[in-house]
Formats: C-alpha cells, sequence, structure tokens
C-alpha cells in the first residue's frame, strides 16, 4: 500500500472503502483501500483516531498491508470516513524532530552520541556526561535551528548515496528502502517516523532534567506543543502567585524564599517544642507505668499521631534503665508498631517479639535486639496485637 502519510503527514481527515475485516481475539483488524493512519513502527508510535466514529486503538503494517484495530466492527464498508488524532501525531512529530536536533547539537557541541533507542519518549540518553552549564549551550543551539526555520530534507538515497552519508543498512534488510532525514548541511540520519516540514513548527525546546547514569548521561526535555502548554501553566501559576503576595512576577521567586526560610525557622520551634511537650509527658508515662520484675512495661495505643512524635517519645522513655515500650498506632490506611526497649535489657529481643505479634495484623516489620518496627493492613488486632507482645514479654522476663 502507498504510504500516504509520508507525503501529507497533516492530513487529518479522509475517506476510504473496506476491503476486510479479520477478527482475531474478539477484535476487528480493518484493511482500507487507502489510509493516512500512521502504523507502529520501532522508532513512534502508531497514530490513533476514529473510522466511522468507531475509536482505532491501535495501527500495524503486515505484509505491505496496513491494519486498524477495532474494538466493534464497522457496518459500514463503503466509503468510511477516517479520522486521525492529530493532537496526538503532532506532539510525537514534534518530540521526534526535538531529537533529530538534540542529536546535531550534541554532535556539534561535545561530539556525544544518542545511545537511547528512538521513541516518542520525551528522553535522550548520551554516551557521555554534561555538566548543568553544558544544558544551556545545547538549549541555546537547539532553539536557534529551530527559529531559523530550517526544512526537513526526506530522501530515498541509492546505496552509494548511503555510503557517503555514511550511513549503513542494515543488514537484515538489504533489499529495504532507507528514508533519510537531514537539516542543512549536518548529519543525516535513517529516519522512519513522521516529522514536521520545518524546525519552526516544533516553536521551542526546554531541557527541564539532567540524570547521570554512570559514564552516560539522560536528558530529559519538552517542546513544541507541551511546551508552549507548560509554559502557560507554570505562567498562569506565577500570576496568580503575584497577586497573593501583592509584587511583581519577577520578585515571586524572592517571596517564595523568604517564606521557605519563614517555614524553616517555624517547623524548628515546633520541633523544639515538641521535644519540650515530650520530656513531660515521659516523666507522666513512666510514673504510670506498670512494673514487673522491676521493669516498667509500657503499652499505648495512638490515633492518627504523627508517628515521628511516637518515635521521639519511645527514644525518650528507652534512655531510662529498664524500660519496654510497645507502641501502636492507626492511620488512615495502616496500623503501625513500634517496640523498643533499654539497653540494658538483653534477655529479650525487640525484633523476635515484634515478628511474633505483627502477623496478628496481617503485617511485616523487623529491628535490632533495641528496636524494631513494622506495619501491617488490619486495624481490628492491633489491642489483641499489643496484648499479645505484653504478656509475651512478661514470660520472657
Amino acid at each position: 500500500m502507498e504510504k500516504l502519510y509520508y507525503e501529507n503527514p497533516y492530513q487529518k481527515e479522509f475517506t476510504a472503502e473496506i476491503i476486510d475485516v479479520i477478527e482475531k481475539d474478539g477484535k476487528y483488524h480493518v484493511e482500507l483501500d487507502k489510509s493516512y493512519f500512521y502504523p507502529n513502527t520501532d522508532e513512534e508510535s502508531c497514530d490513533t483516531g476514529w473510522i466511522n466514529n468507531l475509536p482505532v486503538s491501535f495501527i500495524y503494517e503486515e505484509n505491505s498491508k496496513i491494519y486498524h484495530v477495532l474494538e466493534i466492527k464497522p457496518l459500514k464498508i463503503h466509503r468510511v470516513s477516517c479520522v486521525i488524532n492529530f493532537d496526538q501525531r503532532l506532539i510525537f512529530m514534534q518530540q521526534h524532530l526535538a531529537k533529530h536536533i538534540l542529536s546535531i547539537c550534541l554532535l556539534e557541541l561535545f561530539n556525544a552520541n544518542i545511545i537511547s533507542p528512538p521513541s516518542e519518549a520525551s528522553f535522550i540518553d548520551l554516551d557521555k556526561t554534561l555538566s548543568e552549564d553544558d544544558l544551556l549551550k545545547i538549549e541555546e543551539m537547539s532553539n536557534k535551528l529551530i527559529s531559523d526555520n530550517i526544512n526537513v530534507q526526506v530522501s530515498y538515497p541509492s546505496n552509494v548515496e548511503l555510503k557517503k552519508m555514511n550511513i549503513k543498512k542494515n543488514n537484515r534488510n538489504k533489499d529495504d528502502v532507507i528514508r533519510v532525514v537531514q537539516l542543512l548541511d549536518y548529519n543525516a540520519f535513517p529516519c522512519k517516523a513522521l516529522l514536521p516540514r520545518s524546525t519552526i513548527e516544533l516553536q521551542m525546546l526546554k531541557i527541564i532534567k539532567l540524570e547521570k547514569r554512570g559514564n552516560n548521561s539522560r536528558l530529559i526535555f519538552i517542546c513544541g506543543k507541551l511546551a508552549v502548554s507548560d509554559y502557560i501553566t507554570k505562567y498562569t501559576a506565577i500570576e496568580k502567585m503575584s497577586k497573593i503576595f501583592r509584587c511583581k512576577d519577577t520578585e515571586v521567586l524572592e517571596k517564595v524564599q523568604d517564606l521557605s526560610g519563614d517555614l524553616k525557622k517555624a517547623l524548628s520551634e515546633k520541633n523544639s517544642l515538641k521535644a519540650e511537650i515530650a520530656d513531660y509527658e515521659v516523666k507522666d508515662i513512666l510514673t504510670a507505668a506498670r512494673n514487673i520484675k522491676d521493669i516498667r512495661i509500657i503499652k499505648t495505643i495512638y490515633n492518627e499521631v504523627d508517628f515521628k512524635y511516637i518515635t521521639v517519645l519511645a527514644t525518650k522513655l528507652t534512655s531510662f534503665p529498664k524500660v519496654i515500650v510497645l507502641f501502636g498506632a492507626k492511620s488512615t490506611d495502616k496500623t503501625h508498631l513500634l517496640f523498643m526497649c533499654s539497653k540494658d535489657l538483653d534477655n529479650i529481643s525487640m525484633n523476635l517479639l515484634l515478628k511474633d505479634a505483627i502477623t496478628l495484623i496481617d503485617g511485616k516489620g523487623g529491628g535490632s535486639s533495641f528496636s524494631a518496627q513494622g506495619a501491617g493492613k488490619s486495624a481490628n488486632n492491633l489491642d489483641s496485637c499489643l496484648e499479645y507482645a505484653y504478656n509475651k514479654a512478661i514470660d520472657v522476663l
């Protein structure tokens, strides 16, 4: 079948006739007499869309025929109306061209090569490590190529021409015609994907994250329609914040930094107050604790209390000699256990005690002889769980 999607990648709607419908695994694979739908390849995911308002979920090529996969069998055969999900196609086209542009820039600036397989995903892996400063150079050159409105040149060179371009054919497909993409005199790339006609259609490119992976790097980027949408979202957020802070857009960052400093200070003061409160609470708890064989055992269940605060309490309590703490805590989705004991109690293991008791709340956990914790799904048996651990501790003592 003639690959019309290469002739006009901007075709959004067309009419065609159904040649064949094959049912496989409850789905209908439709063959048309012509199609602008792009099939799935190793370089880019397929189009989606509609045939007579029926969703097309997948498109593939087999034996030089293009099949369109539908969940529902089309009733009409002659002159069906076909609509391509062009918003999705445009994003894929822009992202793929962005990768070609990034390849050019990386090779020109740092002699770096892309090692990740081509796809519509908005990241690339490189065979070199880069710094944050390098990203500015890459962005500057990329956006210069975009604004220069360079035509995307597509050709189908002969074997001799391929050798001159330093492009090798895949040994498994020696008879295949290779489609090559090139921008000006920069390196040419073999490419099966759909691409915009010009770099200007990419609008803009922004690298949003650099990840170092051993001797390699990963660049995560946004471009085109997604980049514009991202800019509008962030600009709107900054506008709203500037109104809240009653300041200029350029002063928002300074205001947020001031607030961040105030928040850190407030949290520090809050933690100091919590520590002071914990000291008073520890004294009350120790006074009320049951004393068995000269050992104070504390068994308590907390509801919707910060687990960090409970840990602080347990740590302070077990800093005193001969203290065992058996804490349970109920939260919205989990039930937590925290078992601790003083360092002078070496005849009992909190790890073994917790692992034995936590099965009653369908949980898992562990730790050391002096401190263990875990979580379970069931809150119904928490009372029984702590009572079991309490009695077990008394038996050991």
